[in-house]
């Protein structure tokens, strides 16, 4: 399927067969597509926690609003953002950049000092608003491949942050979930597989300007 067939095959899946479940090379497929997701600076502020535990999922559902996608899908994603960005973690880039780019540091000093300033002068509040926009981001791209691998997904902001922290004891590795994205096979009676996409039309959507 080219990508637009790939789209239109994609839905927001409300019912998930628990019984098939992803391969080994699919996983590896969405962990290399959220690795490879563009983030702000590259700083890759944001950690993908995969669960398939069917224990440890049904513990979600009381706290997703009991929505049983999170326990019935293949596996649970969950988009965490770390506490801060500090100068450390933008020194330790920098670092890896001059290792695998064999650049020298003076190539990249200014840069460095105006990242580590530019942070340095943000809230944390701010940091940490930042690295959430960047899991935006990789969710729409890791929605986008999963459309092409034909993996069922629904994304999900409807849970409760602190009572999944303290599930996951997220807080001990100085991390906060965000959204979550059960992945898997879609159940073949979930009632809205077959409904047609319900979309404004493109004029009303997109605003050209041609010279």
């Amino acid at each position: 399927m080219n990508i637009i067939n790939s789209l239109e095959w994609r839905y927001a899946t409300k019912k998930f067969n628990p019984s098939k479940k992803l391969s080994n090379q699919q996983i590896n497929t969405l962990k290399s597509a959220f690795n490879l997701t563009p983030t702000s600076f590259g700083l890759q502020p944001v950690k993908m926690i995969i669960i398939c535990d069917k224990e440890l999922q049904e513990k979600f559902v009381e706290h997703s609003y009991y929505q049983r996608q999170v326990a019935d899908a293949s596996h649970l994603l969950v988009l965490c953002i770390e506490d801060d960005t500090t100068s450390e973690d933008i020194n330790a880039y920098f670092d890896l950049e001059k290792k695998v780019r064999n650049i020298d540091e003076s190539v990249i000093a200014g840069f460095r000092k105006q990242l580590i300033d530019m942070y340095k002068n943000k809230s944390i509040e701010d940091r940490q608003l930042s690295a959430i926009y960047q899991t935006y981001i990789i969710l729409g791209n890791l929605m986008t491949v999963c459309a092409v691998e034909k993996i069922d997904a629904i994304p999900m902001e409807g849970f409760v942050p602190e009572k999944i922290d303290a599930l996951l004891n997220l807080k001990e590795q100085n991390l906060k979930s965000v959204l979550l994205l059960p992945v898997g096979f879609r159940a073949d009676d979930d009632i809205m597989g077959d409904m047609k996409k319900v979309r404004k039309p493109l004029n009303e959507t997109i605003i050209e300007i041609i010279k």
